[in-house]
């Protein structure tokens, strides 16, 4: 990382300085990159089915977002994701590249389910589907050919944050607290659950804000760190973080672990937990606009 004084004195001789890296650069995968991958790299593909049918990046295999929402919502059987890991031809030495064209929602929930569940090489494409077109990379309707892998899966449980953990961090404030939603969920004006508003001592980093509107790419690395710091989030220190049903808290995670963060959880319940339990304490901060 340049210091600001180095920046300051190129930028008043008018040196051009190298863009600052990010501290993960490996979790992020350009798509020109994608076919210099090797041969145990899985690369999926989180639209839609009927999007897929239509054309996906050569050799992507399908993976069914919704599917893959409800079933880690509704539980956590290591068996099953076991087999439902080892059916996209996934074992525990193979590089899974995932991508989508919802700005890395979808695909970011996939590789946070990946790694909760031990698979430890796991990577976005940046920019996703579009990002591919954009940069003519080769397309296919052909099928992909899987072949059925086993996959040991390993619980990361400090990945995975409770409604009992947000219950003991809100009393304690040892850890951090960053809601991934929209201003307007944030403050209360907008409400999908009985109550809304916040967590007590929780700052909002909208999930969107981390990438660029207009090519679905992750911002820079000197803009992100700008973007963490003006919301008063440090990497170095524990993060839990949430939105409403875990895709939103998902891209945080992703963002907070290319920024370098170690220690990030994501409350995947979320909002639709916390806003409609009657032991849960909320606050209504006031709008910045």
């Amino acid at each position: 990382m340049l210091h600001a004084s180095a920046l300051s004195i190129g930028m008043i001789l008018g040196v051009a300085q190298p863009a600052q890296e990010y501290p993960r650069p490996e979790l992020l995968v350009e798509p020109t990159d994608l076919a210099k991958q090797g041969v145990n790299t899985r690369i999926l593909d989180a639209r839609t089915k009927a999007k897929y049918d239509k054309g996906r990046v050569s050799g992507a295999v399908w993976v069914d977002h919704d599917a893959w929402n409800k079933a880690f919502a509704s539980g956590q059987d290591a068996d099953d994701w076991a087999r439902r890991i080892g059916q996209l031809g996934i074992d525990n030495k193979t590089r899974v590249i995932v991508y989508d064209d919802a700005m890395a929602k979808d695909a970011a929930r996939i590789w946070w389910i990946l790694r909760y569940w031990g698979v430890q090489d796991a990577r976005l494409v940046n920019g996703g589907f579009p990002a591919c077109e954009a940069a003519s990379v080769p397309l296919s309707k052909k099928q992909a050919e899987v072949t059925e892998a086993r996959c040991a899966v390993n619980r990361e449980t400090g990945r995975l944050a409770s409604k009992d953990d947000m219950l003991g961090i809100v009393k304690d404030k040892k850890v951090q607290i960053v809601d991934a939603r929209s201003e307007k969920e944030h403050c209360g004006e907008v409400k999908f659950a009985k109550k809304g508003g916040a967590m007590p001592g929780a700052v909002h980093l909208e999930w969107n804000e981390a990438l660029d509107p207009k090519t679905q790419k992750f911002k820079n690395a000197s803009e992100l760190a700008k973007l963490l710091k003006d919301a008063g989030i440090d990497a170095a220190r524990p993060i839990a973080t949430h939105c409403q049903s875990g895709g939103r808290s998902s891209v945080m995670v992703f963002t907070l672990e290319l920024m370098g963060a170690r220690e990030v959880s994501n409350y995947y319940r979320g909002w639709s937990e916390w806003g409609n339990s009657d032991d849960t304490p909320i606050i209504t901060p006031k709008s910045k606009r």
